[in-house]
């Protein structure tokens, strides 16, 4: 045999003597990451955002901080409680309480109380634009890191609600968040605080 042959050959078994470690090795570590990634059935997904999604909005209450800031041009925080149907709300601006059947919020600035049905749509002028049915929805979870995303997909209807601020968009950061000892006295409207201001009563 032709050295020249020999060495053609040899040269190419070992090249594929190599790839079959490469490939050998590459398999290995598939099998590795598929142990150990944790992955989720839809029904698996939809129990976890239950049981946060009750967290937030369950009997035992909660309370979280929010702050939001487009480079400058729009910059707010503020604080949140929630129990049930119940909630309070407090930035710099306002203050508002809802117990349930009565809306009150308070306008600083203005020295002003105004009042609404806890489900009248005039109430807020964003937040009541939007309702969410869990059941609308198809659900999705993956592990990034240290982190849980559950990924909620609507079913026929739009998938996204885009705000928009001239060209500038942000993400609202969420901190201090405490599940449960919410007491229901929080979210009662102290009248005598505000006994000097001017009252409107929008309930129908």
């Amino acid at each position: 045999m032709p050295l020249s042959l020999f060495l053609r050959r040899q040269t190419k078994n070992a090249f594929r003597f190599r790839m079959r470690k490469v490939t050998i090795s590459l398999l290995l570590c598939l099998l590795t990451a598929l142990t150990y990634a944790q992955t989720y059935t839809p029904e698996q997904a939809r129990r976890l955002f239950d049981e946060k999604y009750d967290m937030v909005f369950g009997s035992e209450g909660c309370s979280l901080h929010y702050a939001v800031n487009i480079i400058g041009i729009y910059k707010t925080e503020g604080t949140i409680w929630y129990k049930n149907q119940k909630s309070k709300f407090i930035d710099e601006k306002y203050i508002a309480w809802n117990d349930g059947s009565t809306y009150t919020r308070v306008e600083r600035k203005k020295k002003e109380v105004v009042i609404y049905g806890a489900t009248d749509e005039k109430r807020d002028k964003y937040a009541t634009k939007f309702t969410f049915v869990p059941d609308n929805y198809t659900y999705a979870a993956r592990d990034e890191g240290s982190q849980l995303v559950i990924t909620l997909k609507a079913k026929g209807y739009p998938e996204a609600v885009r705000v928009k601020l001239f060209i500038f968009s942000t993400t609202i950061k969420i901190t201090d968040f405490h599940h449960g000892g919410i007491s229901d006295d929080l979210f009662t409207f102290p009248r005598s605080l505000y006994a000097d201001y001017t009252y409107a009563d929008k309930r129908q």
